[in-house]
């Protein structure tokens, strides 16, 4: 029990407020109704049942910061998930360039012009790589992982307690008592991802370098900040730290 609030008089809120929701979105319920059965949990994606909702929302359309519902009901969207916190939600610049790149073709198997220029613009803004396109983050990092095991011979990936790398099974681990573990819930694994993998808690220095100092590393997963736990801010310095000791044990990082 929370200090001064009713449970019973909080459980009475809940339910009212659950009632009203439902009751001000006919349309969502509709065609949950008749279109979701075709998916797990209703959903195209599990983790769209997460939110604390009676059931969920049903877009028509999202511009900017914005999403609106079938039912007309206009939210200040707070997730902008993916792409969308990148520059909003269909950015004007980019619906013009999709629809009219819709029109030359979708997929080509093959170069194009455009992404020739692209891995150029890549190259003025990151340096001199050699580039790949993945279609997903979690491809890209699969193929990170996969090359920096090639690269150095090691078998071990370094994740940060809490991290989120996509679908990657090589790092759904979690720490538990200071020990790597798979982290609970992954069913229909074959290999163990923990014993492939070791997980230092985000900001700890000591920790990562007698991780590194192992000589099992091949590579460091890294989000220039962390997001899946809440927002954690890396320490001042923590990063140029960090990629001085990555350099010393001969590991890549990929942010």
């Amino acid at each position: 029990m929370i200090a001064g609030i009713d449970p019973t008089r909080l459980a009475t809120f809940t339910q009212r407020e659950i009632a009203r929701f439902a009751a001000s979105r006919p349309n969502t319920q509709a065609a949950l109704a008749t279109g979701a059965a075709a998916y797990l949990a209703g959903v195209p994606m599990h983790w769209m049942r997460d939110w604390p909702m009676p059931f969920p929302l049903v877009i028509e359309s999202a511009k900017g910061a914005r999403i609106t519902d079938i039912d007309g009901y206009g939210l200040d969207d707070f997730c902008l998930g993916d792409t969308g916190s990148l520059f909003g939600h269909s950015p004007t610049p980019v619906a013009r360039a999709v629809a009219q790149q819709a029109r030359r073709g979708l997929t080509y198997m093959l170069p194009s012009t455009d992404a020739l220029e692209a891995g150029r613009l890549l190259t003025k803004r990151f340096g001199n790589f050699r580039w790949q396109i993945a279609t997903t983050a979690s491809d890209a990092n699969r193929c990170a992982i996969r090359i920096a095991r090639g690269v150095t011979g090691r078998p071990k990936i370094l994740v940060f307690n809490g991290c989120y790398h996509g679908t990657v099974e090589d790092v759904m681990v979690t720490l538990d008592a200071g020990r790597t573990v798979t982290r609970p819930g992954m069913v229909g694994q074959v290999a163990d991802p923990a014993a492939h993998a070791v997980v230092v808690e985000f900001n700890d220095l000591a920790a990562l370098h007698a991780a590194l100092a192992t000589g099992d590393v091949a590579a460091v997963l890294a989000e220039p900040v962390m997001t899946n736990c809440a927002m954690v801010l890396p320490q001042p310095g923590f990063w140029n730290a960090m990629r001085a000791a990555c350099d010393a044990a001969g590991n890549p990082v990929d942010y």
